[in-house]
């Protein structure tokens, strides 16, 4: 990965196991809260298998969750059910809401776009869908996108199925939306991807788009 810039350091970390990853996130915010002035920051890696589900009392998603082929853990970010593990380029960007509107709405937007640029550049059609937060090529979801917020930071982030083993997926209702097809950018286009080389792609991309993270909202800030 290139050298760090002044508005955003990301790190590549290539293959992390989950609560390793999430204690490193923990760690950041923590710094970030102690100090603002540090760098906003992104970190890129892949997971070993994994399911985490949100903060919900609703955890019908997971159906029988006694049998999951591979841990489960319950995190704070919004959303149901999700499968992680290799093949799929996790995004975790920490980034300081206080510094960009405190708009949480324009932020979510912000990964979808960033991800739909990505995904163009491989020659991916892309779209948002209507209340639906996360990336999809037509019916097919190929991104998912789940955040928390502590004090204004962000942390948990985005999933991009890059190439691998879908089938895990079918152990749970994804983001608890029924009967949706998940989908990678192996599977739309029959060509072999290095979720490294996908990585660095967006490392550059989100540097040059993170001022559109921080101009003037276009939406009323929402308590968090």
């Amino acid at each position: 990965m290139s050298a760090a810039v002044i508005d955003l350091h990301v790190h590549w970390l290539g293959r992390k196991d989950f609560a390793s990853a999430l204690a490193l996130q923990e760690k950041i915010v923590a710094a970030k809260r102690e100090d603002p002035s540090q760098l906003d920051e992104l970190l890129l890696l892949e997971h070993e298998p994994v399911y985490t589900i949100g903060r919900t009392p609703d955890q019908s998603s997971l159906l029988a969750a006694a049998h999951l082929p591979h841990p489960l853990f319950a995190i704070n970010r919004g959303g149901q059910a999700t499968y992680h593990g290799p093949g799929q380029l996790m995004g975790y960007p920490i980034i300081d809401l206080r510094r960009c509107g405190q708009d949480l709405h324009k932020y979510l937007r912000w990964l979808e776009h960033l991800l739909i640029e990505v995904l163009a550049e491989y020659g991916i059609a892309a779209t948002q869908r209507e209340a639906l937060t996360g990336v999809w090529v037509e019916d097919r979801k190929i991104a998912s996108i789940g955040v928390g917020v502590r004090h204004w930071i962000t942390m948990h982030g985005f999933a991009l199925n890059v190439c691998g083993d879908l089938s895990p997926f079918n152990h749970i209702v994804p983001c608890g939306i029924n009967n949706v097809a998940m989908t990678s950018m192996e599977k739309e286009t029959g060509q072999a991807f290095s979720v490294a080389v996908v990585a660095d792609w967006l490392e550059n991309l989100a540097r040059n788009r993170i001022s559109d993270l921080r101009s003037a909202p276009d939406a009323e800030p929402v308590n968090v």
